[in-house]
């Protein structure tokens, strides 16, 4: 089928539409360095405390992964557990963060198809 298009629907205008929008804020988030491995970490491992998570993702300067994750906490994905009779904290998936399974998943399916050497 060849889709016939005119000038009014170019790029630009078609990044006007809210769903693009959504998408762009969507990569924003998972596009920044660091973000999908501190997310598949806890995707994996369930709730980690700091030094757990550095080790993890151990390339990203401390002063990187604090500002990770503070960016992930703003935007709803992994949420900052502190408790009344301990000083643990701890950085656990919220049901947002735990609702991008599937999406890992696929990316995971995705680079060992066509990422990773043949062998």
């Amino acid at each position: 089928m060849v889709v016939v298009t005119d000038k009014a629907t170019d790029a630009a205008e078609l990044c006007e539409n809210k769903l693009c929008d959504k998408f762009v804020a969507t990569f924003e988030i998972l596009g920044r360095k660091w973000n999908g491995m501190i997310i598949e970490t806890l995707l994996v491992n369930g709730p980690r405390r700091f030094k757990d998570l550095a080790q993890s993702v151990s390339k990203c300067s401390d002063r990187v992964l604090v500002e990770r994750l503070k960016e992930l906490e703003a935007a709803d994905i992994v949420e900052r557990r502190t408790y009344d009779d301990s000083a643990l904290i701890e950085y656990a998936l919220t049901a947002r963060g735990e609702s991008m399974r599937d999406m890992m998943t696929a990316i995971h399916e995705w680079s060992d198809k066509w990422q990773c050497p043949a062998k």
